[in-house]
């Protein structure tokens, strides 16, 4: 899918080094949010081992691992993933997050948008939801302007990239709901 001045692409598509880049440029950025995926792409045979975990994942149907590209300079600029997939209830969650330099420009939430509805057309699912740290007010606007609803605060949840348990605000997004929109 193409918009504006940047698409998304399947994960066919990256190439090791380009996510690598991506990562080492917004560790700052994203390693409260992403520990794992940072500590997973620390050098490049890391994060070749973590594409191709993915690519297995996604083969399985365990996963779906989504890149956002620059079409003008061709460098990628996000990322957004589905995981935790529970086929038996039919839900999953998503995750994402745009370089440094492009947040405020609405992109994430268009890929967010086509997201979801991969999620419920696709894949079929009944449930979506998402879970951001209480201070990342920016993806709580995302989820509310995309029909979520706040279903409350899971208890030392997550562990960040410091090792400390953290408290996550959760949302979630009923194919019902999503279909009244």
């Amino acid at each position: 899918m193409k918009f504006e001045n940047w698409k998304i692409e399947s994960i066919a598509n990256i190439l090791p080094e380009e996510f690598f880049n991506l990562i080492g440029k917004n560790k700052s950025h994203i390693e409260k949010t992403f520990p794992v995926t940072v500590s997973n792409c620390l050098d490049l045979e890391k994060t070749n081992k973590f594409i191709a975990d993915n690519i297995q994942k996604e083969t399985n149907n365990d996963g779906y691992y989504f890149y956002i590209r620059n079409t003008e300079t061709h460098i990628l600029i996000g990322y957004i993933c589905i995981k935790n997939i529970k086929q038996d209830i039919r839900k999953c969650e998503l995750a994402y997050f745009i370089d440094a330099d492009f947040e405020g420009r609405g992109i994430i939430s268009k890929v967010v948008s086509q997201t979801i509805e991969f999620c419920f057309t696709q894949l079929q699912m009944n449930k979506v939801f998402l879970c951001t740290s209480k201070i990342n007010k920016g993806s709580q606007r995302i989820a509310l302007k995309h029909g979520f609803t706040e279903e409350g605060i899971l208890r030392e949840e997550f562990k960040n990239h410091e090792g400390v348990l953290e408290d996550v605000v959760y949302f979630g997004l009923l194919k019902s709901e999503y279909n009244e929109r």
